[in-house]
């Protein structure tokens, strides 16, 4: 098996896995745990998912003049929408929109569109950088003030004495299998866990935040949720190890700034920033290696035809 057969075969094994996990939560969550949205929210959300995803790749594929690639079985359409399924339950999930739709369904659709819309070249092809479902959230949230994000709550509502720790437990048990079994993202957790606890301690010191105020995110289900399935998306992260704590570090300092400024939805908004930058410096770099490879090129072609042009 070739590396890159075995980085697709991974990555598609953690797919499925983060898909059946979400779709559990969500089950649980809107029968056990006190979910707070209606329960169509996530069945709109999905449809706009999955529809936006379909249309896209229909599109794409007629331009290109190539089949769809969700034809060839169920299995392979399954796969195809593991993505768009993720997506659509975790937008249904962390916001609020009250008993509005349409919201929800706009949301899952520009979260589904980033992908196809904004990419950046690497060296293994072209890849989005902006994290799908948060940037989905980012913009609902921007462009609706009166949407607001799931109370953090509502992940344990329902559930009294120890049982309150028990998603707690299955989502650091879950996560980490994940991320270290499939995505690689531990060092990322890490950089990620130990700059928030910093940052917490510098607004401490110089911007008079209490320092377990700043520590309190910590303790909620929907930050573990943040940490362990959210911030370590891999297609939208550094692989380097150096590099992930870099990101992780870098999350944990715009949400300071967000927080020292009085900005709310923090954690949301501080990783579209980050993935914004990544993405605009890695496009950056592209452009400066590609006009250095000109004159060389350039050079190169002269050596051949002699400096004239035959």
């Amino acid at each position: 098996m070739s590396p890159t057969t075995w980085k697709q075969d991974v990555r598609l094994g953690g797919l499925r896995r983060f898909a059946i996990a979400i779709t559990v939560l969500n089950i649980l969550g809107h029968t056990v745990l006190g979910f707070e949205q209606a329960w169509l929210h996530p069945f709109v959300s999905l449809a706009a998912a999955y529809g936006t995803e379909i249309l896209i790749e229909l599109a794409d594929a007629i331009a290109h003049r190539r089949p769809p690639r969700f034809l060839g079985g169920m299995r392979k359409l399954i796969d195809f929408m593991l993505s768009a399924h993720i997506t659509g339950l975790a937008v249904a999930m962390l916001i609020y929109p009250n008993a509005q739709f349409w919201v929800v369904a706009f949301g899952a659709s520009v979260a589904i569109a980033s992908k196809h819309l904004l990419r950046m070249s690497l060296d293994t092809g072209k890849r989005h950088f902006l994290n799908p479902s948060n940037f989905g959230i980012t913009a609902t949230l921007l462009a609706f003030p009166w949407v607001g994000v799931a109370q953090p709550y509502q992940f344990t509502e329902n559930l009294v004495n120890a049982w309150d720790f028990v998603p707690v437990g299955i989502i650091l048990f879950t996560g980490t299998f994940l991320n270290f079994r499939f995505t690689k993202r531990l060092p990322l957790i890490f950089a990620w866990l130990t700059g928030f606890a910093l940052q917490a301690f510098i607004r401490s010191a110089y911007f008079d935040t209490p320092f377990l105020a700043g520590l309190g995110p910590m303790t909620g289900v929907a930050f573990v949720l943040y940490t362990f399935y959210m911030v370590t998306d891999p297609a939208t992260t550094p692989d380097d190890p150096k590099n992930q704590m870099l990101f992780g570090y870098s999350v944990a300092f715009v949400y300071a700034l967000l927080m020292v400024f009085h900005v709310v939805y923090g954690l949301f908004f501080a990783l579209t920033i980050v993935c914004v930058v990544r993405g605009l410096s890695i496009a950056l770099n592209n452009a400066l290696k590609a006009s250095r490879q000109e004159p060389a090129t350039a050079q190169s072609s002269a050596m051949f035809t002699g400096g004239k042009d035959r």
